[in-house]
């Protein structure tokens, strides 16, 4: 059984993530509609924390990195 302790800071934890969720998918969306803008339709974005991807795109059309250590940002084009 957790301790109190660590019941409130993963009660802390949880309640940071659902905070921050919002700021994420509208990050998401921000960067899918600039780079759709700037670049022509078919641009998808993933903004977020431990996730794994295997996908198809086109050549020279794909941006993986991390950003502020373990929050990372998939940009890629497909048509």
């Amino acid at each position: 059984m957790a301790e109190p302790v660590e019941e409130k800071k993963e009660a802390q934890d949880t309640k940071a993530r659902v905070h921050t969720y919002p700021l994420i998918r509208n990050a998401a969306r921000m960067i899918k509609e600039t780079m759709d803008k700037k670049f022509g339709a078919s641009w998808h974005a993933v903004v977020g924390e431990g996730f794994g991807f295997e996908l198809t795109h086109e050549v020279k059309n794909l941006l993986y990195m991390f950003f502020g250590g373990n929050m990372a940002i998939c940009i890629w084009k497909c048509s």
